[in-house]
C-alpha cells in the first residue's frame, strides 16, 4: 500500500520540468513576478525570501499525472482525509459565504458589491448558460478590485485563489515581452484548455489587463464567445475576470460630480456609469481594450470601483489591525487615514493610494 500512493509522488517529482511553462519565457521578470505574487495576491511565500524559487506554477501539479496514479492517490488520500460523496470537492460555490464577504469586507463599493454578487450568483445557477461569464473590473489601483477576485475565488473554490481550478495571469510578469506574443498565444489556449478539462468550472483572472499585447486576448476570444463548444471543448462554465486601470479617470469624475452637487455617494448607480465606462475601455490604447472581446460585445458587466474617500480608509486601516490580532481606537485610525495621499489634496477627498497600502502604513504606528 505504501508503494502504491508513493508512486504519484515519485512521478511528481520525475515531472518538475513541466511545472512552469510560462516562467520559462519569462524568467527576467521573476522576481518580480513572485513579489507581486507574495505581497498583492498573498501566495504561498516564505517571509523575507529574496530570491526567485517562489513561483506560481501555471501548469497543474497533476496534469504529467498518468489516471491510474490519479486514482490510487485519490483513494489513498479519502482514507486519511475528507472526501466528497459526490460532486467535485474543489469547488464550494459559496454565494451566501460571496454576499457576506462582500457586504462586510469590502468597503466603499456598492456597486461591485451589487454587480458581482449578481453576476456571479445568476451565472452559477444557470448551468445552461449559453457562455462563459466575463467580467471586466475598472478603477483606480488600490480601490478593491484585485480583493474582489479574492474574494470570489475564495468562496467558490475551497482553496481560493491556490486551487487547481484557479488560474491567475499577471500581464506584465507572465506576457513581458512583446515579440513573444505568438508563442504565449500557443501557452496561453493550451493552459485555458487542460484546465478546463479538469475542472468542471474555472475561474481565470488576468491582473494589469491594460498591459496585455494586441492580439494576445484574441488568440482566446473563442473560449469566451456563443459557442457550445471549441474543438470538441465546452468552456460555458468558465468564468473569466479582467482587471484594470482603465475608465480610473472617468469613475472619478462622475464621483466628483456626485460629490459637488452634494448627492450621497450610494445615489452613483450603474446608469451613471456604465456607458461612459463602456466608451473609454474602446477608445482606449492597449490589448485588451482593442480586442475582439470588446467589439464582439463579449464583456458581461463593466464593474466600476469608485475612488474611497477618507472614512473608508479608516475601515480598512480597522480591518487591517483586526487580521493582525491588534485592538486599535479611533484616534491611531485616524492617524493611519491621515498618512495616505488625498485627491484633491486640499479637500481631503479620495484617497490616490486606495487601501492597498494600509498594511503597509500600520507598521509605522506600531509600538
Amino acid at each position: 500500500m505504501f508503494v502504491q500512493w508513493l508512486l504519484p509522488v515519485l512521478w511528481a517529482l520525475s515531472a518538475e520540468a513541466d511545472f512552469f511553462q510560462f516562467d520559462s519565457i519569462s524568467n527576467v521578470s521573476t522576481y518580480y513576478f513572485n513579489y507581486i505574487y507574495c505581497n498583492i495576491w498573498e501566495g504561498e511565500c516564505q517571509p523575507n525570501q529574496d530570491d526567485a524559487t517562489q513561483q506560481v506554477p501555471t501548469r497543474d501539479l497533476w496534469a504529467g499525472f498518468p489516471q491510474d496514479y490519479i486514482s490510487l492517490l485519490h483513494q489513498w488520500y479519502c482514507s486519511v482525509g475528507q472526501c466528497c460523496d459526490s460532486g467535485d470537492c474543489r469547488i464550494t460555490n459559496n454565494i451566501t459565504g460571496l454576499a457576506w464577504d462582500l457586504q462586510t469586507k469590502l468597503h466603499g463599493q456598492h456597486l461591485a458589491q451589487s454587480v458581482v454578487l449578481k453576476a456571479i450568483q445568476g451565472f452559477i445557477n444557470n448551468p445552461e448558460s449559453n457562455k462563459p461569464l466575463t467580467l471586466s473590473f475598472h478603477g483606480w489601483s488600490g480601490t478593491g478590485k484585485n480583493f474582489v477576485a479574492r474574494i470570489i475565488a475564495d468562496n467558490l473554490y475551497r482553496d481560493g485563489v491556490k486551487s487547481e481550478c484557479v488560474r491567475l495571469f499577471i500581464a506584465p510578469f507572465h506576457f513581458p515581452h512583446a515579440r513573444l506574443v505568438d508563442t504565449y498565444k500557443g501557452q496561453l489556449r493550451e493552459a485555458i484548455r487542460d484546465m478546463v478539462l479538469r475542472c468542471p468550472q474555472t475561474l481565470f483572472i488576468f491582473d494589469e489587463a491594460e498591459k496585455l499585447h494586441p492580439g494576445l486576448i484574441d488568440a482566446i476570444k473563442p473560449y469566451m464567445d456563443h459557442y457550445d463548444n471549441v474543438d470538441g471543448v465546452s468552456y460555458r462554465t468558465a468564468i473569466f475576470l479582467f482587471l484594470s486601470n482603465i475608465g480610473g479617470a472617468t469613475i472619478n469624475d462622475v464621483a466628483l460630480d456626485f460629490w459637488h452637487s452634494g448627492q450621497n455617494r450610494e445615489d452613483i448607480g450603474m446608469e451613471d456609469l456604465e456607458h461612459r465606462l463602456r466608451a473609454e475601455t474602446i477608445e482606449s490604447h492597449g490589448g485588451f481594450a482593442q480586442s475582439e472581446l470588446m467589439s464582439g460585445h463579449l464583456i458581461d458587466f463593466f464593474v466600476p470601483f469608485l475612488p474611497l474617500e477618507y472614512r473608508h480608509v479608516k475601515l480598512c486601516a480597522r480591518d487591517a489591525y483586526a487580521a493582525r490580532g491588534l485592538e486599535t481606537d479611533e484616534a491611531t485610525l485616524d492617524e493611519v487615514a491621515k498618512a495616505m495621499l488625498y485627491v484633491p489634496k486640499e479637500e481631503r477627498l479620495f484617497s490616490a493610494q486606495g487601501c492597498k497600502s494600509i498594511p503597509q502604513r500600520i507598521n509605522f504606528f506600531l509600538p
